[in-house]
């Protein structure tokens, strides 16, 4: 599975509850305590939370010389076209999906609600990348991302660097504090562009503290 998502093999020790359900609320206290959601099989959610846990420090962004050549193809837009990014992560022919109709729905209510968000690259009238993901406080917790292979080279990675520059904006705590860029796991791919693994108690504390920081302005890109 590509980034954002669950690596081969599924870490055992990163799955710290199960359900049978899931909704807005679960959901949404799963985030504040560092746990999100991922189907096991149908009809029962795991719950995770990495012993390893996958951030992007904002100040760490690695934007190789290629990429940069890439972003002006693409007019970066956010919100305006969530349930087309949804169901493009969420397409079967992915190796290693993970988003089923559970996840769909309860995704779609907390975008409808402004806490989910995506950031979508779009080549003229074509939508050819893009990333969602939950927002809460300074919290930005990155769910999927996807690109069009044959129109849209890089067009996830261009996304991903609009983001960190939203979350970059604005205000930020009185000591200085920055927002929390969460991807889940690290890979090989996401290493590449500056992610790296903090252990789960580093990942709390920081959490803990994004979750004081301000929103970003999301309307401002829309």
């Amino acid at each position: 599975m590509g980034p954002f998502g669950p690596p081969e093999g599924w870490p055992d020790d990163d799955l710290v509850a199960v359900s049978h359900d899931i909704d807005i609320d679960l959901t949404l206290a799963g985030y504040a305590s560092g746990v999100f959601p991922m189907p096991l099989q149908p009809g029962l959610m795991g719950w995770w939370s990495p012993v390893e846990r996958g951030v992007l420090p904002l100040d760490a962004l690695r934007v190789p010389r290629s990429l940069r050549k890439m972003l002006p193809r693409y007019e970066i837009r956010v919100d305006t076209a969530f349930a087309a990014v949804l169901a493009a992560c969420a397409d079967p022919r992915r190796p290693h999906g993970w988003i089923d109709g559970d996840i769909g729905r309860v995704y779609l209510e907390l975008h409808a609600r402004g806490v989910v968000h995506s950031v979508e690259a779009w080549s003229g009238d074509d939508l050819v990348g893009g990333l969602y993901g939950v927002s809460l406080g300074g919290l930005f917790a990155g769910e999927s991302m996807f690109h069009d292979p044959e129109r849209g080279r890089d067009a996830s990675k261009a996304a991903l660097v609009a983001l960190v520059d939203l979350l970059r904006d604005g205000e930020v705590g009185d000591a200085g504090e920055t927002r929390l860029l969460d991807v889940q796991w690290r890979t090989d791919h996401l290493a590449s562009l500056g992610v790296v693994e903090v252990d789960r108690p580093d990942y709390l504390a920081r959490l803990r503290q994004a979750l004081t920081l301000p929103t970003p302005d999301w309307g401002a890109r829309t």
